[in-house]
């Protein structure tokens, strides 16, 4: 079982950053694929990225990519999201996830996820 804690959100200008984090504990942290999703209320979870155990492979929605990079440091059972240039669209409470049965853009894929951080960007 793993337990995800979000933090690092806030509100931000248009163009600036944000580092979110996802705090893991349990025993199979290292094993576990972790993505970040995001979610505006009245909307749908849609993915924003992923990362392999490891950390060797990553993946990002179109969105996003460019701007946001997803990295993990398994020492401390960690996974970050670092957020440049952001945009109002941006807006929404962002979500850790962790699963075991491989890299998916899929809400499916992800058994344990976290109580989620607001980011928001003014314009």
């Amino acid at each position: 079982q793993v337990q995800l804690v979000e933090s690092g959100g806030g509100l931000v200008q248009a163009g600036g950053s944000l580092r979110l984090s996802c705090a893991a504990s349990g025993p199979t942290f290292s094993t576990a694929i972790i993505a970040w999703f995001r979610q505006i209320p009245g909307k749908e979870r849609e993915f924003v990225a992923t990362i392999s155990q490891r950390g060797v492979t990553t993946y990002y929605a179109d969105s996003v990519k460019g701007r946001f990079t997803i990295s993990r440091d398994n020492a401390k059972s960690t996974v970050y999201l670092q957020m440049n240039s952001l945009k109002p669209e941006d807006t929404a409470v962002y979500y850790c996830a962790a699963g075991f049965t491989g890299m998916s853009s899929r809400i499916g894929n992800y058994m344990y996820w976290g109580q989620g951080t607001q980011v928001t960007v003014s314009s």
